[in-house]
């Protein structure tokens, strides 16, 4: 559970030690971003050692990368299927730069891995740009990428088929696992605020005339901005499931037929909107390692507001002016249905904060604050 509370300028702009936005090192962009190099290179490994299948380095760059990547498998750094993130200094332009390598152990029949046991074949595959803390915001999206090329890779791989499917796979890394979420952003632009409270309440949501790039853009942008597994227990979350079932809410629907997608049964409040200029100056500078990070600290926001609530409930149990508190706070916050709904399905079967929870939406109703703000 988060205890500490920042305000909301402070979760948009973050600790100036450990998340300033503006800061280079962390972004890994220079004040011209749309001219950032990213690379790749992908080795055979047997027997410890490496061979170059391809790569999109420098011809002076590979060979420091290839001896960066060996010093870290002999110290049994790179485990199988598990991305590892470091800065690396190579002579490229940035000379610095992230580098997410990871381990792919081909799948061999179990008679023939038990006769490589002196030293499976298998491949490293390594992703270059940005920073380090850039693409550790991405580590997930390229751990999933990464898997996709398993099916791919063998120790028969013939030149075709690496000029056909893997090379032009690699090319895309950067593309297909940083980028979506800058392409949404651009694609709805204002109307994010409806993407991020769909996000935080749940919200089923559907789209059409997308072509499925945009379609899995949208899915993954959703995925990134829930809270659903970082704040709830699992118990709670089927609570929250059947809770918003019974409400019988309709499904967000996304026209994307027209150049600026239509949006249907939206909802929104103060909270997701006070965040749209943070999301807009991001796109305008065209950095996704910025607009994750604001991401990251909009969930941020979201999940201490909520551990906030929750404290206040407890409190409120036994005590009027805590029940007080809990009003001015959802008053003021700005995400008060989102709160009181992942509040509700919490302490469904828990009598006293459920009462507590009942009195607190009786008073939002009261002050026409029951609804999306």
């Amino acid at each position: 559970m988060f205890t500490s509370q920042t305000s909301f300028q402070d979760s948009i702009d973050g600790d100036e030690k450990d998340a300033d936005l503006d800061n280079e090192e962390i972004l890994g962009y220079s004040l011209k971003p749309q001219h950032l190099n990213c690379y790749y290179s992908l080795y055979f490994y047997q027997s410890s050692s490496l061979s170059l299948v391809d790569a999109s380095l420098p011809a002076e760059a590979e060979p420091e990368l290839r001896s960066y990547i060996s010093r870290r498998l002999s110290k049994g750094a790179l485990l199988g299927g598990m991305g590892n993130i470091a800065t690396v200094e190579l002579s490229v332009p940035e000379q610095a730069v992230g580098c997410y390598c990871c381990l792919l152990e081909w799948d061999r029949p179990a008679e023939q891995a038990g006769e490589e046991e002196g030293g499976g074949a298998d491949y490293v595959v390594c992703f270059l740009g940005g920073s380090e803390k850039g693409l550790n915001l991405f580590r997930l999206e390229l751990d999933k990428y990464v898997q996709g090329l398993q099916s791919c890779l063998s120790p028969e791989m013939s030149t075709r088929e690496l000029e056909s499917e893997v090379r032009p796979y690699l090319s895309r890394w950067y593309e297909e696992s940083v980028m979506h979420i800058h392409r949404v952003v651009q694609l709805v632009q204002d109307d994010i605020r409806l993407l991020l409270h769909a996000a935080l309440s749940h919200t089923h949501v559907e789209v059409t005339g997308a072509d499925e790039r945009t379609q899995m853009d949208i899915a993954r942008f959703l995925k990134a901005a829930s809270l659903q597994g970082l704040v709830q227990e699992e118990s709670t979350a089927a609570s929250l499931c059947k809770a918003i079932s019974e409400e019988a809410r309709r499904d967000l629907l996304i026209d994307c037929s027209r150049p600026q997608p239509t949006f249907s049964h939206a909802a929104t409040n103060r909270f997701c909107e006070d965040w749209i200029p943070a999301f807009r100056n991001a796109a305008e500078r065209g950095n996704p390692f910025l607009l994750r990070q604001i991401l990251e600290n909009f969930k941020l926001k979201a999940i201490q507001d909520m551990n906030h609530l929750k404290r206040l409930i407890r409190q409120a149990e036994a005590s009027h002016y805590a029940l007080f508190r809990c009003c001015v706070f959802l008053r003021s916050c700005g995400n008060g249905d989102v709160l009181l709904q992942n509040a509700r399905a919490e302490h469904s079967e828990m009598p006293e904060a459920g009462g507590v929870v009942r009195a607190l939406e009786e008073f939002l109703h009261e002050q026409g604050l029951a609804g999306p703000q």
